[in-house]
C-alpha cells in the first residue's frame, strides 16, 4: 500500500506567508522560498507562489502561499493563503508591535467555547504562535534596528465558499474558514480532524449552557432528532464514527443526557460494543451479528431466516419483511447499554431510515 504523504496546516501557510510578506516590504526584495520554525523545534521550506507590494510608497507587501495537505481530503488543500504585511507607526498606545488580524475569507467568532475569544478573526493560538515566530525571524533577518512595528493580516480568497463544505457556522466561525493547527502539520486521514471537532462541538454546547446534546453518526440521523427534540443548534455534535470517544468527551464535560442518533448498522456496531463503527477498523461480520442476535434472544428459526445475509443492512431488512420489530428494539436497548456504560450518562438512541425517519427509540 502506497505510504500516504503529509501535509501542512492553514497556520502553518499563513506564517509562511507572513515572513515572506513581511521581508519583502522590510528589504524590498520579494521570496520564492522561505523557511519557518515549526512547534516542534523542527524547519521547514515553503515555496511562495506570489510577493509583491500593495502600494506606491512601498510600505505594505502581500505574500501567497498554495497549502499542501499533502494526501489529507482536507477542503483547504490547494487553497491559497495570503498575509498582507505593512508598517504601523509606533506609538506609545500600541501594546503590542506586531498585530494580527484577519481579512477576506477568515472567519470571526461568533460563541463562546472556541480557542478564541468572540468577536476575533478566528486564528487559533499555536498559528498566531507561528505567525509571530516567522515575522520575529524576518525583522531579525532584515536587521532592522529600531523597533518595528507591523500589522498582519492573514487572508483566504476563497475561504467563505470552503467554510460551507465545514462546520464552521454551526460552530460560531462565520464569514469564512478558521486558520487551525496545533503542529504544523496535516497527518493524512488522521482522526485529529474529527476528534478536535467533536470536542470543540461540546465545548460550544457546554458555553452555552446545555445539559443534553445530540451526538450522531451523519446529517441524516441527525436531522431527524434535530426535528424532534427541537434542541438548539449548539446542541448538535457530529461524532462520525468515532463513538467511544465521543462517549467520553460527553461524560468530562458534564452533560446529563445523550441522544444518540444513528442508522442501522451503527446501532447494531455499538450494540456490540464496538467502539469506533468506520468499516476500515473491520467489516462487520454477518455471523458475528448473528451471534450478538442470538445472544439478545434471536431463535433458531430466526437465525435461519437471517443467515445468508450479506450486509447488516439486509440483516434489517429481513427483520422488517418479518415484522420482527422486537429484536430491532432490542438491538437499540444493546447500544443504549453500551453508552450508558462508557459514558456513565443517561441515553436515548434513535434508529433512523435513509427517509430522515426514526423508526425506532430506546430509552
Amino acid at each position: 500500500m502506497k505510504k500516504l504523504r503529509s501535509g501542512y496546516t492553514t497556520g502553518a501557510c499563513a506564517a509562511a506567508a507572513s515572513k515572506a510578506a513581511a521581508l519583502h516590504v522590510m528589504t524590498g526584495v520579494a521570496q520564492d522560498t522561505v523557511e519557518i520554525p515549526f512547534p516542534d523545534g523542527s524547519r521547514v521550506m515553503f515555496t511562495i507562489i506570489s510577493s509583491k507590494f500593495l502600494d506606491n510608497k512601498q510600505k505594505q507587501a502581500m505574500a501567497s502561499v498554495i497549502k499542501d495537505a499533502g494526501d489529507d481530503p482536507d477542503v483547504t488543500n490547494g487553497a491559497r493563503i495570503d498575509s498582507t504585511v505593512s508598517f504601523a507607526a509606533s506609538d506609545d498606545s500600541r501594546s503590542d508591535s506586531l498585530v494580527i488580524s484577519g481579512g477576506i475569507g477568515v472567519g470571526k467568532v461568533t460563541k463562546r467555547g472556541l480557542a478564541v475569544a468572540v468577536g476575533n478573526p478566528a486564528i487559533n493560538p499555536v498559528p498566531q504562535k507561528m505567525i509571530r515566530a516567522a515575522v520575529t525571524e524576518a525583522i531579525e533577518a532584515a536587521a532592522e534596528k529600531n523597533q518595528c512595528c507591523l500589522d498582519i493580516t492573514i487572508s483566504i480568497p476563497d475561504g467563505e465558499e470552503l467554510a460551507k463544505k465545514t462546520l464552521n457556522r454551526r460552530l460560531g466561525v462565520v464569514g469564512g474558514l478558521s486558520v487551525l493547527g496545533t503542529t504544523g502539520i496535516v497527518r493524512p486521514i488522521s482522526a485529529d480532524a474529527w476528534t478536535a471537532t467533536i470536542a470543540t462541538s461540546m465545548d460550544v454546547a457546554k458555553e452555552a449552557g446545555l445539559k443534553e446534546i445530540i451526538l450522531s453518526t451523519g446529517r441524516t440521523s441527525e436531522r431527524a432528532v434535530e426535528e424532534a427534540l427541537l434542541l438548539p443548534e449548539e446542541a448538535l455534535v457530529m461524532m462520525g464514527d468515532y463513538l467511544s470517544f465521543s462517549l467520553v468527551a460527553a461524560a468530562e464535560h458534564r452533560f446529563r443526557h445523550i441522544h444518540l442518533a444513528a442508522m442501522w448498522a451503527k446501532v447494531m456496531k455499538a450494540g456490540m460494543k464496538i467502539p469506533q463503527t468506520h468499516v476500515r477498523n473491520g467489516a462487520l461480520e454477518v455471523k458475528d451479528a448473528l451471534e450478538f442476535l442470538r445472544e439478545l434472544g434471536a431463535d433458531d428459526e430466526m437465525i435461519t431466516a437471517l443467515q445468508g445475509s450479506n450486509t447488516a443492512r439486509e440483516i434489517y431488512g429481513r427483520l422488517l419483511e418479518k415484522g420482527d420489530g422486537k429484536m430491532i428494539l432490542q438491538v437499540c436497548e444493546a447500544a443504549r447499554e453500551y453508552a450508558r456504560e462508557v459514558s456513565g450518562l443517561e441515553v436515548t438512541v434513535y434508529l433512523v431510515d435513509a427517509t430522515t425517519t426514526i423508526v425506532a427509540q430506546a430509552g
